[in-house]
């Protein structure tokens, strides 16, 4: 019995019991205790857009159809030239690439942002697995644990998630629907600046409000970041999607900001490759490119067949984007129109993107959300919506709101907005 050890324990979750029969029968209690999740883990914020997936799948197990306007999938077909090249690949072993990505696909992205205006070379640019991963590398090495950022809400819900991650504090900046979300005076900013604040992000076209930032509007930010020594991070993704003649102006082509300028980018919704997972940092600080190429050296490499795919798609012809913008421009003005016709809806017309945040007359988007999905049909139709208040850091924010994305075409949404004006008659959290 010598090595039998009582443990006493508040946190105990199971006893085992075993039996151990060259001890003459005698039973062993051996108490344990079950791991902690980590305190990151636990904080870390559910996906407003994919949360409800389980009520959606229910619901089309028992015959619903169900549009998603949830996520940003476009249904647009992925350029011919990107799936060849996929099919195309003859090597006899797929191999790790260089950890920046491979040096033909950077040259080619150099040359597609110098086509722009936006002047960078291939050492200006680490491709990463998506704009996710690109993200994750600038907050880690821009901004230590316990470190401040500020990002204009409503935001990109895995803003929260990524800052979560590396151990970095969101400090929203409100912005409001009655003025279209437009950037917040400078003196709101100032207030929020702290000697923990070290950079300042933002999705230009905006992800979910469809927010597209003026040039004026930039130089204000760019007053902001020079005189406190913060970095600007520009999520540019949807940089191709401005409407109604508007201009997309990037963040790397502010004089004066050469050091302080990152920008986040993406293959994703560009050529409607959501699934190839490939995407860029592209900052002209040097010390920056090398601290985040450690992080790519650290996960190896990006995935060769997403920069096989991205590779290729930079041939796309100019006519496939005028064809693409003009259809969710088509798409977006039937949406905005429809939904503002709609009683109690106060919907703002985006200048960007394919998103839109609508105010609806509920109690609670959360609820009205799983409502849809497991209560409510017209004719076996129904809508996944995402929930506004996960695009928010503020508590209690947004939690009448819902990003919806035109990325359907014009019939279905047009059979949506039917479903949300006849849900809205007779949801009883209607307010």
């Amino acid at each position: 019995m010598e090595d039998l050890h009582w443990r006493k324990d508040n946190r105990i979750k199971k006893i085992l019991r075993h039996f151990t029969p060259n001890l003459g029968g005698v039973f062993f209690i051996k108490f344990t205790t079950m791991p902690k999740i980590s305190i990151k883990g636990v904080s870390m914020p559910e996906s407003p857009i994919r949360k409800l997936v389980p009520f959606a799948e229910k619901a089309k197990k028992a015959g619903k159809k169900v549009y998603h306007l949830n996520i940003g999938q476009p249904d647009i077909k992925t350029p011919e030239v990107a799936l060849k090249a996929i099919h195309d690949f003859s090597d006899k072993v797929v191999e790790y690439s260089h950890s920046a990505g491979f040096e033909t696909y950077r040259k080619g992205l150099a040359s597609y942002y110098n086509n722009l205006g936006i002047v960078v070379d291939q050492n200006d640019i680490i491709v990463t697995t998506g704009g996710s991963e690109a993200l994750l590398f600038t907050l880690n090495s821009c901004l230590d644990s316990g470190d401040e950022i500020i990002i204009p809400e409503p935001f990109y819900a895995n803003y929260n998630g990524f800052s979560t991650s590396a151990g970095v504090t969101v400090k929203p900046i409100a912005t409001t629907i009655e003025n279209g979300f437009a950037l917040p005076k400078i003196e709101e900013f100032e207030k929020l600046i702290t000697a923990k604040t070290k950079a300042i992000l933002i999705c230009n076209p905006g992800n979910p409000t469809g927010y597209l930032y003026s040039k004026e509007e930039l130089e204000t930010l760019k007053n902001i970041v020079l005189k406190h020594d913060l970095f600007l991070i520009a999520d540019e993704v949807y940089r191709e999607f401005a409407y109604d003649g508007n201009v997309h102006h990037s963040v790397l082509n502010i004089e004066g900001l050469e050091n302080n300028s990152i920008v986040i980018d993406s293959t994703s919704k560009r050529y409607s490759m959501c699934g190839i997972r490939v995407g860029c940092v592209v900052s002209k600080n040097k010390e920056f490119m090398a601290t985040a190429m450690k992080f790519a050296q650290a996960r190896l490499s990006p995935p060769t067949f997403g920069q096989i795919a991205g590779e290729a798609a930079l041939q796309t012809d100019a006519s496939y984007f005028n064809e693409v913008s003009a259809e969710y421009v088509n798409r977006r003005d039937v949406l905005i129109e429809g939904l503002n016709n709609i009683e109690g809806v106060i919907c703002p017309k985006p200048k960007g993107a394919f998103y839109a945040i609508a105010q609806l007359p509920i109690d609670d988007a959360d609820k009205f959300a799983q409502w849809l999905l497991e209560d409510f049909d017209l004719n076996g139709e129904t809508i996944m919506v995402a929930p506004a208040a996960g695009f928010y850091s503020t508590p209690n924010t947004g939690i009448n709101q819902v990003r919806i994305a035109y990325v359907l075409n014009v019939g279905a949404l047009q059979s949506a907005i039917n479903i949300l004006e006849a849900a809205l008659k007779v949801y009883p959290g209607r307010m």
